[in-house]
């Protein structure tokens, strides 16, 4: 009878590890999940083409362009309509391809807004997870410097940045940017953190002795990651138009250096908008474009992201 009984139990046991490991297996990975999202949502699918093969392009196209060449005066070719002596968007009042301006300055503003997104984000994510979690004295603090960075005027404080600095280039301006674009995001994840730790699995985690770090990145933040990813795509859409409007100002990167700013720039002449329109449509149109691809994109990563949770929790 003890015999048999272990064997039932050792059996028992196998089963139960076969069915685990059968519901593992039947389980899609995050990916494929994602990737179903991408493939039931033909909009957002066609915006991930745009947005991935137009990053590419704009990173790679540049290596075979001289930029010297490119920002040379040409008075000859003087606002040059599209399609004409080989200006395939036109050129501006002195004498430059649109085109190739446009190539080089989506890579400076892209890489300023990739390069910016990554540092306000990890920044804001960790701050409000922290702030939100641990709560009393160290919540009070940190919430004392976010209003105080609050208060500041960030647009001035930017421009006053800018122009004290001598010789800055795109690194400097993302850093510069980065200093200020992390508390929309802080205080968004400290909201939802703040729920997040009145639930049970946080009270059971630390009725088990769990450290905090654990508890906070891997437990509380993948639980809230639909908010981080909506909020990150969102952002990254922004911070296209942050360089973009300080650069039509006068306060981006150098009038030397193409940008999609300094591109828009151009409609600040009245007859640049009715009759030379070349000069500054297709940045603009590339920035539209742009924004909604990313909104579609950052829907359906934000759907994929609760799928995922939810087959997760059963």
């Amino acid at each position: 009878m003890a015999a048999t009984s272990k064997l039932a139990e050792i059996s028992s046991q196998d089963l139960q590890r076969l069915t685990a490991e059968a519901k593992q297996e039947a389980a899609p990975s995050s990916m494929k999940i994602l990737w179903q999202e991408f493939k039931a949502d033909r909009p957002a699918l066609i915006s991930l083409i745009i947005v991935v093969g137009f990053i590419l392009f704009v990173m790679i196209a540049p290596l075979f362009i001289d930029n010297s060449e490119m920002m040379t005066t040409n008075i000859m070719a003087y606002l040059t309509p599209p399609g004409e002596d080989g200006f395939l968007l036109g050129a501006d009042a002195n004498g430059r391809s649109i085109a190739m301006q446009l190539i080089v300055g989506s890579r400076n503003s892209i890489g300023i807004a990739i390069g910016l997104t990554v540092i306000s984000s990890t920044v804001g994510i960790a701050w409000g997870l922290i702030s939100g979690y641990f709560g009393g004295y160290i919540d009070w603090g940190m919430q004392r410097v976010y209003d105080f960075m609050m208060m500041l005027p960030m647009t001035m404080m930017i421009i006053v940045l800018v122009t004290i600095i001598n010789d800055y280039n795109s690194v400097t301006l993302t850093l510069i940017f980065s200093t200020f674009y992390w508390m929309g995001t802080s205080r968004l994840i400290r909201s939802r953190t703040l729920a997040e730790t009145k639930k049970d699995y946080v009270s059971a985690s630390i009725t088990s002795d769990t450290k905090s770090w654990k508890i906070i990145f891997r437990e509380v933040m993948p639980n809230i990651s639909s908010l981080i990813i909506v909020d990150t795509t969102l952002s990254f859409a922004e911070n296209i138009g942050v360089e973009t409007g300080l650069s039509y100002l006068g306060f981006g990167l150098p009038s030397n250096t193409p940008s999609l700013g300094t591109l828009i720039a151009n409609a600040n002449d009245p007859n640049n908008i009715t009759q030379y329109w070349w000069t500054w449509l297709p940045a603009a149109i590339e920035i539209i474009i742009l924004c909604l691809s990313i909104s579609y994109i950052g829907q359906v990563m934000s759907r994929a992201a609760n799928a995922s949770q939810r087959r997760a929790g059963k």
